[in-house]
């Protein structure tokens, strides 16, 4: 049996940069939702319930997670006072964040002990897709509960994967973002040598647009800018950030499976500092 918007209660926690308008398009599509966060000054979507406490959210069918990282996931499900433990069982979690596989099996694990049903389902777009609700979601976990979950997942994404069992979504997630950062890097790269040599960003990229090397990161230029600024004004650490702490879960899912990856190491070390020198640097630049 699949979510109802009329009969499900949705427990939302995490309001930050993308969990805010992740949530608005899941009550813009008339879904009542109860929504959480750390911080009681985060908006909330129009409509929706603020809860002081994430142990309000335990009547909820569905539960979804945009919290920071895999300690913060953890801290909601497990343990003898988490929600795995206190929700209903038949009800469905879906988590949004961005973890390590081995953490997505671990809890699926836990979830299935307590007869909930649990999906790693972390998505890509940003903050501007997540608002139409045209985020691209991939799903690691069981398919009779993706297919409970769908009608809440079609809400939130326009093109959503089932990529595995537990733990394949958060791995294909990683995937995504070491493609990304590498292209990232490389542009940046790319531009200050072109710059080097008296030739303006907006040049490059007008002509990189019909050669070999276009990319999204070249075509959507300034977005990490706009979501560096974003992150600022919510007071987001760095090392919360996507350039800072995906690249370093990378790292940590390829020890895991002995896998080298010497260029996401690199990154790892390097993309924090240049992605938010580029966006103080042109937050400082003065209009043209």
């Amino acid at each position: 049996m699949t979510l109802h918007r009329e009969h499900t209660r949705v427990g939302f926690v995490g309001l930050g940069n993308l969990g805010l308008p992740m949530a608005e398009a899941l009550a813009a599509d008339g879904w009542r939702l109860a929504v959480h966060d750390v911080s009681p000054a985060r908006a909330i979507p129009a409509g929706s319930e603020r809860v002081a406490d994430s142990a309000e959210l335990t009547d909820c069918q569905a539960l979804c997670l945009a919290v920071p990282d895999d300690a913060a996931v953890a801290g909601l499900l497990t343990g003898e006072h988490g929600l795995l433990a206190r929700l209903a069982p038949g009800a469905v979690v879906l988590v949004h964040s961005t973890v390590l596989p081995a953490t997505a099996r671990e809890l699926a694990a836990e979830a299935e002990r307590a007869g909930v049903g649990l999906l790693d389902a972390p998505v890509s777009g940003g903050a501007e897709r997540a608002a139409l609700g045209e985020l691209s979601v991939m799903v690691g976990g069981p398919a009779d509960v993706l297919e409970k979950a769908r009608p809440l997942l079609d809400s939130v994404g326009n093109d959503i994967r089932h990529v595995g069992p537990a733990g394949a979504g958060a791995a294909v997630k990683l995937a995504n973002q070491l493609m990304m950062f590498a292209a990232l890097a490389g542009a940046h790269e790319a531009l200050e040598l072109a710059a080097a040599h008296d030739v303006a960003e907006d040049a490059v990229l007008a002509v990189v647009a019909g050669g070999t090397g276009d990319s999204w990161v070249a075509r959507n230029w300034g977005f990490f800018d706009r979501v560096a600024d974003a992150y600022d004004a919510g007071g987001t650490p760095v090392r919360e950030r996507p350039w800072s702490k995906d690249l370093w879960e990378v790292t940590a899912a390829a020890r895991a499976a002995g896998v080298d990856v010497p260029l996401a190491g690199l990154l790892a070390q390097t993309m924090a500092d240049r992605v938010e020198h580029h966006a103080r640097t042109t937050r400082e630049r003065p209009p043209r």
